[in-house]
């Protein structure tokens, strides 16, 4: 992130409870990197709690939101179900109504979080479905957001119209009005796993449907039969390949969610992004500390010495 001067977002997504060792070994992890850097390794935490009851999901993330905290670590968690399949969690067969959280749920998480600090995000249910479904099969309603929103800003008189951060989980497959009406009533982020996963295969599809030919033997092509292949079969093209379709994917979710060019350039930014640095003496200067010491020290012993 220094070298493009843009902040960079390193983030964990939905931990069950099954895994919360995994989640202690990471706080573990942030907590020595912030004490020796003055940040923490992780930018943000996801807890996905959403199978526990709604009680123990909530105090779990409290539990672990005060550890997080003094590291300006954001914290994400889920309430209400997303359906489909994802991460070993099957919800294809789930009551449609669960897929729907209610007002009086988030805002439940809001006023046991916010006690803690303000870098929370909450990713409410709308009818989100992991995956990507034929269309019509799945039915998204981003509108219920606002719903949120205005239940909560009622309930602590808040001059905020928004003031809740959601987050928008299954949002592959999702349509350009409906990714428009989930940031206008709040969403912040947006995850796109299976859409990714199909762009990175897309790009080494396209790249081997155009190279079929020097893609069947290291040597010989339509060049001709003593000709190397070396350049088409290696790792390091085609995957470069999968990884531009990925990044234009991305992209273009950038564009529909509204975050292109909301974030400019920083040329000087070299340092910590979050929190201050902690300064710490160069090694020249350690040494250079040292040698003035023992000058010093040397000049002591030697007043000591003539005054004896």
């Amino acid at each position: 992130a220094k070298y493009y001067g843009v902040p960079v977002v390193l983030h964990s997504d939905h931990c069950a409870k099954k895994l919360l060792p995994w989640f202690d070994g990471m706080l573990e992890a942030d907590k020595e990197y912030f004490e020796k850097f003055g940040e923490p390794l992780f930018s943000s935490h996801m807890l996905d709690l959403s199978e526990e009851p709604d009680d123990e999901n909530i105090a779990i993330c409290v539990k672990y939101f005060k550890k997080m905290a003094p590291m300006k670590i954001w914290l994400e968690m889920e309430i209400g179900i997303t359906g489909g399949e994802e991460d070993g969690v099957n919800n294809e067969d789930i009551d449609p109504e669960k897929l729907y959280t209610t007002p009086e749920q988030v805002y439940s998480v809001y006023d046991a979080l916010s006690k803690i600090g303000p870098m929370f995000s909450i990713a409410a249910a709308f009818g989100n479905v992991h995956g990507v479904y034929k269309p019509g099969n799945v039915s998204l309603s981003p509108e219920k957001l606002l719903t949120h929103q205005e239940y909560t800003k009622k309930q602590i008189n808040s001059p905020l119209e928004r003031p809740i951060f959601l987050v928008m989980h299954g949002g592959s497959g999702s349509t350009e009005d409906e990714i428009k009406v989930a940031v206008k009533n709040g969403v912040i982020k947006m995850n796109i796993d299976t859409d990714t996963q199909w762009a990175y295969w897309d790009g080494t599809r396209q790249f081997v449907a155009d190279n079929q030919a020097y893609l069947q033997g290291q040597i010989g092509n339509p060049e001709g039969e003593e000709k190397p292949n070396k350049k088409f079969y290696d790792p390091r093209v085609w995957i470069r390949k999968a990884e531009e379709s990925m990044c234009a994917r991305v992209g273009d979710s950038m564009a529909k969610l509204g975050s292109v060019g909301q974030y400019p350039r920083n040329e000087k930014s070299r340092g910590a992004q979050v929190g201050l640095e902690k300064k710490t003496l160069s090694p020249a200067a350690l040494v250079s500390v040292g040698v003035v010491a023992g000058v010093l020290g040397s000049f002591t012993i030697g007043l000591v010495s003539k005054r004896r």
